[in-house]
């Protein structure tokens, strides 16, 4: 329970403190690329619940076999918000719960190799970042995310039944 002081705090259930933020890693990795117009292609296949050290890189190589390299991306943060619970919702009960890793390419270099710069449990804020033509990348949600998300959303969000319309009459009301 560590971490948890260290966070700020969202919300509180039966005296457990549940923190509206998390720090994570990312691991991306890049293999050769089966179209001819890119040399190497991306993908996202992991996040980290880690609290990396201030002094270590935020982009650090941890694979190289062969033409497969794998990045470990430190410093990120996983932050939950109040009016982004119903998404969240959604997104826990969806078949497949993930984490978004939004991303921008780095073209310096020529390496075209994208950066995360924001991780979400949101459906809708993934969706907003891909309409803008940033990277979108999902990855399975790990337990430990998936049980304080599952917490936070318990805490701040009751599901709203949906109610039938009544269909008006058009013709009294002429």
């Amino acid at each position: 329970m560590n971490d948890v002081t260290n966070h700020s705090i969202s919300t509180s259930t039966d005296n457990l403190i549940i923190p509206d933020h998390f720090p994570v890693s990312i691991i991306m990795e890049s293999s050769p690329s089966s179209s001819p117009w890119l040399d190497v292609s991306w993908n996202a296949v992991g996040i980290c619940v880690i609290e990396s050290d201030a002094h270590s890189p935020s982009d650090t190589q941890i694979v190289h076999q062969g033409n497969n390299k794998q990045h470990i991306y430190n410093h990120l943060t996983l932050k939950l918000f109040l009016d982004e619970c119903e998404s969240y919702y959604h997104n826990l009960m969806s078949p497949e719960p993930g984490c978004f890793i939004v991303a921008r390419e780095d073209n310096s270099g020529g390496s075209q190799r994208p950066i995360p710069f924001l991780v979400t449990l949101s459906f809708d804020e993934a969706h907003s970042y891909l309409e803008g033509d940033d990277l979108v990348y999902s990855v399975p949600i790990p337990a430990e995310l998936y049980r304080w998300a599952e917490a936070y959303v318990i805490d701040n969000y009751l599901p709203e039944k949906r109610k039938k319309r009544k269909r008006k009459n058009w013709k009294k009301q002429s």
